[in-house]
């Protein structure tokens, strides 16, 4: 029955990623057979991520129930998840823009396998539960930061046809939903009819990642340094090139052209624009001539440059603010509310987390239209309606967990995913807007890295739970995203006159 939903989600999740681009990969010669769809390929990595980690997510009444955890413990090991995501994600950025998408992203993968199976200890050792939290974020943070910008470069020619960068940047952020909304309620279907529910629960996990990887083990490597030095070095083969490898193919004309600056740099040979060319020629099959009119002759391969002063600001400006709430709002629903409400539910609790964990992102999946006509709208109209549904989320959660009425506390998690939704596909397109090529990873890191920063929040409340009740919390949290709105949309109105 897991699956069944993961394939709902997926489907849903394809419609909308396709609407509006093909995002069929393309070649120097051309658009590529739908059947070198590369961003789809790789995107099915982010799935994974997802759905790692929203597996534990709806266990957490099981494992107070089955284990005998406290809700302090449960929710601390819910908030260990991001103890290990921020340093992957700040790792895994700059390690993507140096050795390439592909290694990073098969070893986070390897890492959150590792996670998994830790997890699947916890019911004979439950210390092996805060390892298995801590790594399980690791890879998420890694696999986000490589897998976000591979699948954006994919989306994009020449490997893709995507209209805009925004839309082949909004993927990323659609898979990762998917494994959101698939991995909560297929465990906790699971967990409430299958044997040994904390073993088994996590097995769908271990069968995903390994079809993810087979699945994107032929997605070429788009890595602007590793693709100039692969041309770089097949150059200086008798001056002629070597067949290109795979994770070469279609590589940008204008990175190949590159190659031959740095060649030249580095063999104090002086290299001709027709050089130039012919080694493009070579590598991608473009006309020379098409090159020399585009290659300056024996160019200097610039250094990386950082992001330009304006681009920070905006980022500092316009991102930051929103970041957090990205996973604020999802986390305050699927694994605060369903504590509050459930009071009830007898025998139920476990599906009725699941269900929540499943509402949430798959709100933020339904509303990946709505975004796309925002954003051509006003840079941010997106931010602005997503913090609005947050808030409005939060007031009707509150609202919820005053009657203790589960069906309301699911409407305020609908609204409360289609304000991740929102929020997360607006970061994700200024993040591609404001970043060039090979800052990209880096610009990505730090925006996931705020965004996670969201889930310690169910950690938080239970914290201020000693001091404040339920309801109040979550008003003065709606009041928060209200001051977040007015503030973005102040700057963001004022920086476009």
């Amino acid at each position: 029955m897991g699956a069944s939903i993961a394939s709902i989600a997926s489907a849903t999740f394809i419609t909308s990623a396709t609407s509006g681009s093909s995002g069929i990969s393309g070649t120097s010669a051309g658009p590529a057979p739908s059947a070198h769809r590369h961003w789809l390929r790789a995107g099915w990595l982010m799935t994974a991520s997802g759905w790692s980690a929203n597996q534990f997510s709806a266990l957490l009444g099981a494992y107070r129930t089955d284990l005998g955890l406290t809700t302090a413990t449960t929710t601390a090991l819910f908030a260990v998840y991001v103890l290990g995501l921020i340093p992957g994600l700040l790792l895994g950025g700059p390690l993507a823009d140096r050795r390439g998408r592909r290694p990073v992203v098969f070893t986070a993968l390897a890492v959150s396998v590792l996670a998994t199976c830790l997890l699947m200890a916890g019911p004979a050792a439950t210390w092996a539960l805060w390892p298995g939290r801590f790594l399980t974020g690791l890879g998420a943070g890694a696999l986000l930061t490589a897998g976000s910008v591979w699948i954006k470069e994919l989306s994009t020619p020449p490997y893709g046809t995507a209209a805009t960068p925004g839309a082949a940047a909004r993927r990323a952020g659609l898979f990762l939903s998917a494994g959101f909304a698939s991995g909560g309620l297929a465990a906790a279907l699971i967990a409430q009819w299958a044997p040994h529910p904390m073993i088994t629960a996590y097995l769908p996990h271990l069968a995903l990642a390994a079809a993810a990887a087979r699945f994107a083990a032929h997605a070429p490597e788009t890595s602007p340094v590793r693709i100039a030095a692969a041309a770089a070095a097949a150059a200086r083969v008798g001056g002629e090139a070597a067949p290109v490898h795979p994770t070469t193919e279609a590589a940008p004309a204008h990175l190949i052209g590159d190659s031959a600056a740095a060649r030249t740099a580095t063999t104090s040979e002086p290299t001709s624009a027709p050089a130039c060319a012919a080694v493009s020629a070579r590598t991608t099959g473009e006309p020379a001539a098409a090159r020399i009119a585009t290659t300056p002759a024996s160019a200097p391969v610039p250094a990386p440059a950082p992001v330009s002063g304006g681009s920070a600001t905006a980022f500092r400006r316009l991102v930051v603010p929103v970041a957090p709430w990205v996973f604020a709002a999802p986390t305050i629903a699927f694994a605060t509310l369903p504590g509050l409400v459930d009071a009830h539910l007898d025998g139920w609790q476990t599906i009725y987390a699941g269900v929540a964990t499943a509402v949430t992102p798959g709100a933020g999946l339904l509303v990946a239209p709505l975004a796309r006509r925002l954003a051509a709208r006003h840079r941010i109209a997106t931010a602005a309606a997503g913090l609005a549904a947050i808030a409005l989320g939060l007031l009707v959660a509150a609202l919820a967990v005053v009657h203790t009425q589960p069906a309301v506390a699911l409407a305020a998690a609908a609204l409360l995913g289609a304000g991740y939704g929102l929020c997360v596909a607006y970061g994700l397109t200024e993040v591609a807007a404001l970043a060039p090529a090979h800052r990209l990873a880096r610009l990505t890191a730090r925006f996931w890295a705020l965004c996670y920063l969201g889930f310690i929040t169910p950690y938080a409340i239970t914290l201020l739970a000693h001091a404040f009740s339920p309801p109040a919390i979550l008003i003065g949290a709606a009041a928060l995203a209200v001051l977040t709105l007015a503030t973005v949309t102040y700057r963001g109105t004022r920086s476009s006159l």
